[in-house]
């Protein structure tokens, strides 16, 4: 018994001053309010920069920016991504893969012919309102409201529910996406 105590020391020591010198990169860190926060700024700037390469350079410029802020702010690349969108009907309701996902935000893909793009419709402001945030170690949960403003002034409200997950390198991913409009009451 003595000599496993001091076998297992001798091995914390070592690996101790291992990891002291080395200074290891840690990942999966917990994720922190600030950061599903920021995930949620950064996904309504994305938008709003979307919609603005399409009025400025068109469908084929808001398709490769749309492109690239899937890529980096979905986890599609680490599995299947949960993505209702706001706007979506049967039998494709559901966004399970990237194609999906960007057809959704910019359309011009005949596999969903009802999608006119999400993120082209003008908004010029788009502002989360946390009713609940959920932070589950390397995950998170949040839900509440999204206003979205367009060109005219018009303000359209969701309620929206994310998750999150850190991928290896440690960056938040949405891998739950959903979206609905308010319910209204006639």
């Amino acid at each position: 018994m003595k000599v496993k105590f001091v076998a297992l020391t001798a091995f914390v020591a070592l690996t101790s001053s291992i990891a002291s010198a080395n200074e290891p990169v840690v990942v999966n860190k917990a994720v922190t309010e600030k950061e599903a926060v920021a995930a949620q700024q950064a996904w309504c700037s994305a938008l709003l920069d979307i919609n603005a390469a399409y009025e400025k350079d068109g469908q084929a410029a808001a398709k490769a920016l749309a492109e690239k802020v899937i890529d980096s702010a979905y986890a599609y690349q680490m599995g299947t991504v949960l993505f209702k969108p706001t706007l979506t009907v049967n039998p494709q309701t559901f966004r399970l893969t990237s194609a999906g996902a960007l057809s959704y935000f910019v359309g011009g893909d005949s596999s969903f012919p009802k999608d006119t793009g999400f993120a082209l419709k003008g908004w010029r402001k788009c502002e989360p309102v946390n009713s609940a945030i959920f932070l589950d170690g390397n995950s998170a949960l949040t839900m509440g409201k999204v206003h979205f403003t367009d060109k005219n002034g018009n303000v359209t409200t969701v309620d929206k529910t994310w998750g999150y997950v850190k991928d290896d390198a440690g960056n938040l991913r949405i891998n739950l996406h959903h979206s609905s409009l308010e319910y209204q009451d006639k």
